[in-house]
């Protein structure tokens, strides 16, 4: 699917336009004048149309005319687990989104569980507690081990699927 996005300008005598790719954007924004004859400069960058995690990508970086260009390549070029590394660490752990940002720059563990409770069985399953006798797990109290992993990790939605992650 591709996306659309609006250029909604600062100056009031002046209309927006929609446009698909960067080219699009700089071919009509260097065409754009107000009601006065003056070249519009400024605009507000709105996400308008697009898949989930394309919104939330732009969410997450704030985008704008200084990141436009970097947030289109990467929509054309990440995949879905590098924009939701991204969409974690920026909007989430507070990492900066600038021109040489790479989605394994961030340091993050992300779990594709709904609650705490799946993560905190989860991580008895695999043994990170040790070894626990399987006739000693029926009296784990996985609600208190999931209250306590809450201090370390936090939930998210992104792109409409529920994740546990921790910042590095």
């Amino acid at each position: 699917m591709t996306i659309q996005l609006h250029a909604q300008p600062y100056d009031i005598s002046a209309v927006g336009f929609y446009f698909d790719s960067y080219d699009d954007y700089t071919e009509k924004a260097a065409d754009l004048r107000n009601d006065y004859g003056d070249p519009v400069e400024e605009f507000e960058i709105q996400f308008i149309d697009g898949d989930d995690i394309d919104c939330d990508l732009a969410r997450a970086i704030r985008i704008n005319q200084a990141n436009l260009k970097q947030y289109l390549d990467a929509v054309e070029d990440w995949d879905e687990d590098d924009k939701t590394r991204v969409i974690l660490a920026v909007g989430e752990c507070g990492y900066c989104f600038d021109a040489s940002t790479h989605p394994s720059d961030f340091d993050l563990d992300i779990y594709h569980f709904e609650t705490m409770r799946g993560l905190a069985e989860h991580f008895v399953e695999e043994g990170l507690f040790g070894d626990i006798p399987e006739r000693l797990q029926f009296y784990l109290d996985f609600d208190a081990i999931a209250r306590d992993l809450a201090h370390d990790y936090s939930e998210a939605e992104v792109g409409g699927t529920c994740l546990i992650y921790r910042c590095g």
